[in-house]
């Protein structure tokens, strides 16, 4: 078992990762996210760069405490970035939620995703508790206070590695949320290929459609026997980042692998669901386990562990801003330990190539107007910038 990433794959702070990582930076009030002062630290984009493609320069817009995750709101130009150790703040230094007293905070665990209603009405929140289990937690929200909260889902966790995370509301307007195959190493109870089980999946449900929630109709095992009805996808061992493209309505999913590969998964905007992408059976394109499935999906991204310092995929968004012409159609992806950034034209993955660089990257953000921020688990919130 590789223990950087079977111990690690997020979310984040594994115990491999403490013995050489410094203390997490005292959090600094945020500044303004979308000011641009000449004096904002900015981090080098690597001189290779083929001018193909270009190179960006990743400006430090603000200083948090262990950034993992970020969302924006309708009608509200402030960034929202969740810290690992339990805190929803936004980029004017208020802080919405505080869960630092609830979360359980060891290796990959703590609060992990953010997503709001496409209303902007109600907040939801990826966290675990102090036994290690996962909640989905809504909160009413005006703008200023967050109210009436309530637990929408709640997982058992088996192990306190592969929790997920991710929230995001896709374009039909209903919750989607990432949850691991339950952690340790090789996926030990068989979660992944399981459907009688939420781990290992991205679930799909409307949390405001009933009470906790509301499974959509369409969902693809809806009435299948022995099934969970709220399962989207399965066969994943750690989504810990996936995103929606704003324009197509593709779904781009970053799944950490085991010993061998990291991979990146694409479903094409119109899909009915119900994918199998191939967790414990298969590791990136290769054999993992012995046992058959019919119609597993290839990913179309995958990358050796066995490179430089390669530890855990993250997943961005695909580019569809204006203030970095030749981006435009690029799918952003990084990884947490080399700290590389390539950006790939998404009709041509394999053209894919470095543009930067961030320590310790945790996440990706896409602004309400297409523009793109990268998160460091060290601290640091950059917006991206051309070089």
């Amino acid at each position: 078992m590789r223990l950087v990433v079977a111990v690690f794959s997020f979310a984040l702070l594994p115990a491999a990762l403490l013995a050489c990582t410094p203390a997490a930076p005292a959090p600094v009030t945020p500044s303004a996210a979308q000011s641009s002062a000449s004096s904002e630290a900015a981090t080098p984009s690597p001189s290779s760069s083929p001018s193909s493609s270009g190179e960006l320069r990743f400006t430090e817009i603000a200083t948090l405490e262990q950034p993992v995750a970020m969302a924006v709101r309708k009608d509200d130009d402030r960034l929202y970035v969740a810290e690992q150790t339990g805190r929803l703040r936004t980029s004017d230094g208020a802080t919405v939620v505080d869960l630092s007293r609830e979360v359980s905070t060891g290796n990959e665990q703590g609060l992990l995703g953010v997503a709001f209603h496409p209303s902007g009405r109600w907040l939801y929140l990826d966290w675990t508790d102090a036994q290690g289990d996962t909640h989905v937690t809504e909160w009413a929200y005006d703008g200023s206070k967050a109210t009436a909260r309530r637990d929408v889902l709640k997982v058992d966790q088996p192990y306190a590695n592969h929790n997920g995370g991710q929230l995001a509301f896709g374009p039909d307007g209903h919750l989607y949320i990432a949850l691991g195959d339950g952690g340790s190493g090789g996926d030990p109870e068989g979660n992944g290929q399981d459907l009688g089980t939420l781990l290992g999946k991205i679930l799909r449900i409307d949390p405001r459609g009933d009470e906790p929630y509301a499974v959509p109709r369409d969902n693809p095992f809806v009435g299948r026997s022995g099934a969970r009805p709220e399962i989207w996808a399965y066969g994943l061992r750690n989504p810990w980042r996936f995103t929606f493209d704003r324009e197509s309505g593709d779904l781009w999913i970053g799944d950490v692998g085991q010993n061998a590969w990291e991979e990146v998964d694409r479903e094409p905007a119109g899909s009915k669901g119900g994918a199998n992408y191939g967790w414990n059976l298969r590791e990136g394109r290769s054999p993992f386990r012995d046992g058959e499935a019919a119609d597993l999906v290839e990913p179309v991204i995958v990358y050796s562990l066995q490179e430089g310092s390669n530890c855990s995929v993250i997943a961005g968004h695909v580019y569809r801003g204006t203030k970095i012409p030749w981006l435009r159609g690029h799918f952003l992806y990084g990884d947490f330990c080399a700290g590389w950034v390539k950006a790939a034209p998404v009709d041509d993955l394999d053209a894919a190539a470095g543009v930067g660089e961030v320590e310790q990257l945790s996440s990706f953000g896409e602004g309400p107007d297409g523009e793109l921020y990268a998160l460091s688990l060290r601290g640091p919130l950059y917006r991206v910038d051309p070089a």
